[in-house]
């Protein structure tokens, strides 16, 4: 077994031993001498060494199973004629006999290979991974995943073992995180911070005399109006600011001002830090009448002041500018007064500062002038006081090395860590300065950045880590640890279900909801691109954080009530603010905050297809790709994989003059024999969500920056429509297997009736996420058998869930 060792001087102690993945080297070879009379027969015409079409030559294609591309290829080979896509409809088909034949000559094979291949790749911990773990594990609030280097992926995830590699810079970092948690969880103060209440009123803040009247009108009350979302003056208050970091609740009081309606504002912070980040931590409404107030618990950076932007509301006449603040008509946004309340310490010391001094005698070293403790610079200093430091130190060491591994330390885990404490302390550091080297090295140990699952049936505490990191993302909770200690978790299928739906009902399933659609829907990449503002003028900061929110809140709610498996693509409700709502068309919403709403019977909406989040992700900032979409639809909600394009075969791109579609060039594209097979699988499902522009809305027609009309609308909130109405789209497409359909609503209706392939491939996400592994060939009869066991609960997506929980492709590395 292959293995690199990483010391870091400064600690003096091996820290991390890495392995990699071990190499099999059993032989393992198709069986082409049993499969060449059908290759001959049914292949070659199209697929030897002077043919080659799609890149494929049958008498090259290595035999040697154990070669990872060598077994996609035949993988891929397997598939296309069990599935009947291989030979192509127009020549001569091979017999039921002759494919049963093929499957099962060339089938044990590939299970074979596989099941060598699979198990062997210990799983370190991604980013995030490590970021919750030490927050959840020590209390404190951290924020450290961005100054690890970025996990590499294997498809959509970013969980599976094989991508997750280490280097002696990732140790660093991990080194650096380590002492910043610990030193994050220990207490500086004998006492905790006091809170504060800052009442503050745009009427009296700093430059108040210069924008009332210009930019903000005082209402008779006393209260500051905004009618406009602005760039300068902006709603920064600086009286509303944090002298430290920490959790603040934030009140906002107002109302809605010449207005019948509510009035909606985001509330965030920001700096003057140049280049620092300017959170916003969320959207609210104030209705019209008497003042009310929201209230919010946030965490605030120290020296960040509270800004407040009304959003919806814009003076699109320039009536302001014609006749001035006083005699404006329209709606606007009234705010009284921001109250800032902290900073809130749930617990002092914290959990962490608990889980490392309890047990010994830390005091606080007593200045030689006792007045120096009420001065506002004094800074208090500890010892601890010990007669045998190793004796005293050593449950410390258990006790967090039991919480870091996941599993009850022993003597001998610990027993590195407490050689690294004494020859600390042989150097001269103090009791508390060798403990947290020693504690820095536990967290940056093989066992704490690895999940230890060895190959074979899991063990009881490899099975509570598994579920764990897999449904809340973090370390094993109390209740699982009890069960793994009770023997309760790996052989029994009804406790495993219990622990199922008490961690989707916990709040830190919130994490497995995010970073699961981040990697399966690729919701990471929103930022990736931004939509053209002349095609797109309507988009916004308040747009891109609803269309995420929809999309999450819609995947939870699939799972908390286990909605059955059409849903996905398919459903009568959605989840929507009144931003959405403004984007899709649909009336009534007036709330800012996205909840559950019913649909109109012939909506188009409902279903991730719908969401705008995915339209977004799927295309680039000025156009669709229907080639992008389909395979993005067909390897994220179908679980089919096209194969990629032959070597040699040009891309195709989409003309923004609106000078024709990419429809009628993909038309020309598929009169290659190279592309027709692939084409037929991508384009339908691409041509269907055609009737979605890039950033989700609804269209008939495209939108063009050259030749075409212009469109009735001037102005799409505060900016001039400058972009022309192009040609028509053609959502119309025909599915392989023959069935047609008009558009989107017919296609959606298509392949929601395919509910055994969409249970089959959310299944497969869930076990490549939790089990940190890709499925593979031999994992097959295992899924579908777990698909036949859904299909007896109306393939329930919470259901799911506990089948890919309670699997033996979960149970096992």
């Amino acid at each position: 077994m292959n293995q690199i060792q990483l010391k870091l001087s400064s600690h003096g102690l091996l820290l991390a031993t890495a392995l990699l993945p071990c190499s099999w080297t059993e032989a393992s070879e198709a069986p082409t001498k049993e499969l060449s009379a059908f290759f001959e027969k049914h292949c070659h015409e199209c697929h030897d060494d002077l043919t080659t079409k799609g890149g494929l030559d049958l008498y090259a294609l290595s035999r040697d199973l154990s070669d990872p591309a060598t077994i996609t290829q035949w993988i891929r080979i397997y598939d296309r004629i069990t599935d009947g896509e291989m030979p192509p409809p127009e020549k001569p088909q091979p017999s039921p006999g002759e494919k049963r034949i093929f499957g099962e000559t060339l089938a044990p094979s590939l299970a074979s290979a596989h099941e060598r291949q699979k198990g062997t790749v210990l799983r370190r911990l991604n980013r995030k991974e490590y970021e919750n773990t030490l927050t959840d594990m020590l209390g404190v609030r951290l924020d450290i995943a961005g100054s690890l280097p970025e996990d590499g992926r294997s498809g959509e995830f970013d969980t599976v073992g094989e991508a997750l590699g280490i280097s002696m810079i990732q140790m660093q970092e991990y080194l650096r995180a380590a002492d910043t948690a610990i030193d994050t969880a220990i207490a500086k103060t004998s006492s905790p911070p006091k809170v504060k209440t800052i009442s503050a009123s745009y009427a009296e803040t700093s430059g108040a005399e210069k924008f009332i009247g210009k930019a903000w009108l005082k209402a008779k009350d006393g209260a500051v109006v905004f009618f406009r979302e602005m760039g300068y003056p902006s709603g920064m208050l600086r009286e509303a600011n944090s002298k430290e970091a920490g959790y603040y609740r934030i009140r906002v009081t107002g109302y809605a001002y010449q207005s019948d309606k509510p009035v909606t504002f985001s509330v965030g912070s920001t700096t003057f830090d140049r280049g620092a980040e300017k959170p916003i931590y969320g959207y609210y409404s104030l209705p019209p009448g008497n003042p009310s107030t929201i209230e919010l618990t946030a965490w605030v950076d120290r020296n960040y002041m509270i800004e407040i932007t009304p959003k919806g509301i814009f003076d699109e006449e320039n009536k302001i500018k014609d006749g001035g603040l006083s005699s404006y008509p329209d709606e606007g946004l009234a705010i009284s007064k921001v109250e800032l309340e902290g900073p809130i310490v749930a617990e002092f010391p914290s959990e962490g500062h608990q889980l490392i001094f309890a047990g010994l005698k830390r005091t606080e070293i007593e200045p030689s002038d006792p007045k120096t403790k009420t001065k506002s610079w004094y800074k208090p200093s500890f010892e601890i006081l010990s007669d045998d430091p190793t004796a005293d130190v050593a449950p410390v060491l258990k006790r967090f090395a039991t919480l870091a591994f996941r599993k009850p330390a022993r003597d001998e885990d610990i027993a590195p860590y407490l050689i690294l404490f004494q020859g600390e302390m042989t150097k001269g550091e103090s009791f508390e300065e060798a403990l947290q080297t020693a504690l820095s090295a536990i967290l940056t140990s093989p066992r704490f950045l690895f999940l230890h699952e060895p190959a074979g049936k899991l063990d009881d505490y490899a099975v509570a880590s598994r579920l764990s990191y897999f449904l809340t993302r973090t370390l094993p909770d109390a209740g699982l640890l009890s069960n793994a200690a009770d023997g309760r978790l790996a052989s029994d299928a009804k406790t495993l279900r219990k622990h199922v739906n008490r961690l989707i009902n916990s709040p830190h399933f919130e994490r497995f909801v995010t970073d699961f659609t981040d990697s399966w829907l690729d919701l990471r990449s929103i930022d990736f691109t931004a939509p053209d503002s002349q095609l797109f003028p309507e988009y916004d900061s308040y747009l891109q954080e609803s269309i995420l929110a929809e999309t999450r809140s819609y995947f939870h709610e699939l799972v908390r009530s286990n909605h059955g498996i059409e849903f996905l693509v398919k459903s009568d409700f959605s989840m929507l603010n009144s931003r959405l709502a403004e984007h899709y068309g649909i009336e009534g919403i007036t709330s800012p905050t996205v909840e559950k709403v019913s649909l109109p019977a012939d909506s188009v909406r409902g279903g991730f297809l719908s969401h705008a989040s995915i339209h977004k992700v799927s295309a680039n900032g000025t156009n669709t790709s229907p080639v992008l979409r389909g395979v993005w639809i067909n390897e994220r909600i179908l679980g089919r994989h096209p194969a990629p394009p032959p070597p040699g075969i040009p891309g195709v791109e989409p003309d923004i003059r609106g000078a024709g579609t990419l429809r009628e060039l993909l038309d020309k594209h598929r009169d290659s024999e190279s592309c027709q097979s692939c084409h037929g699988m991508i384009d339908p499902p691409g041509f269907a969500l055609e009737s979605f522009n890039p950033i989700g809305g609804w269209r008939d027609r495209f939108r063009s920056l050259g030749e075409g009309e212009k469109p009735e609308q001037r102005r799409a909130g505060n900016a001039y429509i400058r972009y022309k109405i192009g040609p028509p789209v053609d959502s119309s497409g025909q599915l392989q297997g023959g069935e047609s359909f008009a558009g989107f609503r017919e296609y959606r209706n298509l392949i929601a009736q395919d509910r055994k392939q969409l249970a089959k491939a959310l299944l497969t996400k869930f076990l490549t996420f939790g089990t940190g592994r890709e499925m593979g060939f031999s994992d097959r009869p295992e899924i579908n058998r777990l698909v036949s066991e859904a299909a007896k609960t109306d393939y329930g997506i919470r259901d799911l869930i506990s089948l890919a929980v309670t699997s033996e492709i979960f149970l096992h590395k």
